[in-house]
């Protein structure tokens, strides 16, 4: 049966200071966690260099924290648990441009309505000096009393919501309230590297981080808190423009997970959780984050404190920016900026040495020789089980002259308008060999292409980060040899990327290369979607593609992007017009056209079971090394992965 309480709606009284305080402390106080976070912010904001949290039962029991601050002056302990009471601000101007992690004055106060709160403090040297004060009695008025204690602040916080069963009775177990302590102790720890911090739970050391102003103390402090893995997955970023400055680390595409559990956003040191930064951020990972999982990062926004807002928030985890969308273009092109320069080579290992050649008249040269897998000067190595499998295979298996001649006809054959450029960089290295006595491979002996004949940035003493193909797998994978071990490339996935960024950048430069069809394709359609057609004529064109009506139900497809002449035409038209229809509206088909040309270079892109010769591999290999984001297809599945020869040698439990 509903009870429903009864009072007199017409007297107004004012609430006991108690129950006030109670009250209030629902928007402060949710659970221990939320203590934690409050107090080790004061410890922060009082200057400490080292600060101590000691919690008993997830902190319902207990919460300690230590600091070595500047301490509470003797005349102001007095206020430290009133209301509405702080040091941080003095006047509206101090509010608009809040420079401290706290300042609404509140958290003390909550906190010791709904605990058995005691706080120590000194601000000399000697510990002698110390005072500790409690709130006591129905009006909480504040007790003082000698105590000694070092300089710095100690709060002890026991009994949480003891006073308020209703309030205790939705804390959950001791390890989940030990969990979200911790991840407060994450957050606050990231947020401030130069202090050393300290986390005990039940009397056992969980975290103890030492703090620094380096990035190396950063990276490790990292490590400790999120695992090794972040950082090995992991770019950092250090951009500055208009007055903002963004540091930090974001994750690779490929290293993903599946809830946001490890996203860490801070402004002036404040971490926060917003909509427009979070809009930011999935929009620079919009074509390359596979559908359902999350990116990882720790990012650090600075900006004049008079931009941003903190004040709307009762926990302060929000903030207003005065300039919100320079924030979100700023964000989005520097975290879009950072992931596109991802290549392949930015995920190995800087690679050992090739082993040193026999002394020769011309050493260059035949280093160059050993880079290609030219080891026919070379003995046969005998292997033995102490040696590093590594070692061995480097140099020894690399791709000889056929491959690299393979290649430099696939990268002609792919590459047309690039023949003259590389005609002249094999006449200058020719010209170049005779002149220092060199042979040239119209004299019978193996002489590799220079560095520009093969690509202008990559090293011609060294095999390219992606290989050279040796084979293809089952029509669907590309197997290729690195100076570390194997690489596997999903040809699809790869040539879907690299077609997909070309018409991005035609589309964003000159417009899209069209190619004209000889015979005009006729497709049937509905009557809505030649309706379309004819509305949305411009941004089909804008795609590269022309269609006109020959009928009320039929279309003729004239001319398609030259990067897809290869594929199925009328398969291409027919699923852009759906994408067409789910958009619907211009406005939003002009919000979606990447998504569009992502769908059409899905089309144009070579299928399974397709048979590469070892040159068409090879170029498609070069191509990945140079387009952007060519770790993901557009879909955000990855285009390939590597094994090591280490990783090789513990699968095969070689050498052990």
């Amino acid at each position: 049966m509903n009870q429903t309480a009864v009072y007199d709606a017409r007297r107004i009284q004012s609430l006991a200071p108690r129950l006030a305080n109670q009250i209030a402390a629902g928007e402060v106080v949710e659970r221990p966690s939320s203590v934690v976070k409050e107090l080790v912010e004061n410890a922060i904001d009082a200057g400490s260099s080292r600060i101590e949290i000691e919690l008993e039962s997830g902190g319902s029991r207990l919460i300690r924290v230590r600091d070595n601050g500047h301490g509470i002056e003797h005349d102001d302990l007095g206020l430290a648990l009133s209301r509405h009471a702080t040091s941080k601000i003095t006047s509206l101007d101090d509010l608009e441009g809040v420079a401290s992690l706290g300042f609404r004055g509140e958290a003390l106060a909550a906190t010791s309505a709904v605990s058995r709160l005691e706080l120590y403090s000194n601000t000399s040297d000697d510990p002698v000096n110390g005072w500790r004060v409690v709130a006591e009695g129905r009006e909480m008025s504040p007790r003082l009393s000698p105590a000694p204690h070092p300089r710095g602040t100690t709060v002890t916080v026991r009994d949480l919501f003891f006073n308020t069963p209703a309030r205790r009775k939705f804390l959950r177990t001791e390890k989940t309230e030990f969990n979200h302590v911790e991840e407060a102790f994450r957050r606050l720890a990231l947020s401030r590297q130069d202090v050393d911090l300290v986390l005990r739970h039940n009397q056992k050391t969980v975290h103890q981080l030492t703090g620094g102003s380096s990035q190396t103390v950063m990276e490790k402090r990292i490590a400790q808190l999120l695992g090794r893995s972040f950082l090995d997955n992991a770019i950092h970023i250090d951009m500055a423009a208009t007055g903002l400055a963004l540091k930090g680390w974001v994750g690779l595409p490929s290293h993903t997970r599946s809830q946001a559990d490890q996203q860490y956003f801070f402004v002036n040191g404040r971490v926060i959780r917003d909509r427009l930064v979070a809009h930011a951020v999935r929009q620079a990972y919009r074509d390359v984050l596979f559908h359902g999982r999350h990116p990882v990062f720790v990012l650090y926004l600075e900006l004049d404190a008079h931009g941003v807002d903190v004040n709307v928030h009762p926990t302060k985890h929000e903030v207003r920016f005065r300039d919100g969308r320079l924030v979100h273009d700023f964000l989005f092109s520097s975290l879009h900026r950072a992931l596109a320069e991802v290549r392949p080579q930015g995920r190995h290992e800087p690679a050992v040495e090739a082993p040193a050649a026999s002394p020769a008249p011309e050493p260059q040269f035949d280093q160059q020789r050993m880079a290609l897998g030219d080891t026919s000067s070379e003995p046969a190595t005998a292997r033995t089980g102490g040696e590093s499998s590594t070692d061995q295979y480097r140099g020894a298996g690399r791709p000889g002259e056929r491959q690299v001649r393979e290649f430099m006809a696939g990268y002609r054959a792919l590459h047309p308008d690039h023949e003259d450029r590389l005609l002249t960089a094999r006449t200058a290295t020719r010209d170049a060999d005779a002149s220092r006595g060199t042979p040239s491979p119209e004299s019978g002996q193996v002489s590799p292409p220079s560095a520009s004949a093969v690509e202008p940035s990559v090293d011609a003493t060294r095999a390219p980060p992606l290989g050279y193909a040796v084979a293809q797998l089952h029509g669907v994978y590309i197997l290729s040899q690195t100076e570390r071990g194997m690489v596997v490339v999903d040809m699809h996935a790869a040539h879907e990327r690299i077609t997909y960024e070309r018409m991005k950048a035609q589309y964003l430069g000159e417009g899209i290369d069209t190619q004209p069809l000889l015979v005009p394709v006729s497709m049937s359609v509905s009557e809505a979607q030649v309706e379309l057609a004819e509305r949305e004529h411009d941004t089909i064109s804008a795609m590269g593609v022309t269609l006109a009506a020959a009928g009320p139900e039929t279309l003729l497809i004239r001319e398609v992007p030259a990067l897809l002449k290869n594929g199925s035409v009328e398969a291409l038209v027919r699923e852009m017009l759906e994408e067409l229809e789910r958009y619907g509206r211009s406005q939003v088909v002009r919000d979606h056209l990447f998504d569009l040309l992502s769908t059409m270079a899905c089309h144009g892109s070579v299928r399974a079971n397709r048979r590469l010769g070892i040159e068409e591999m090879n170029a498609l290999l070069r191509d990945m090394e140079r387009t952007e984001r060519s770790g993901q297809c557009n879909h955000g599945r990855p285009t390939w992965t590597e094994m090591s020869m280490r990783d090789l040698d513990r699968l095969f439990l070689r050498g052990q």
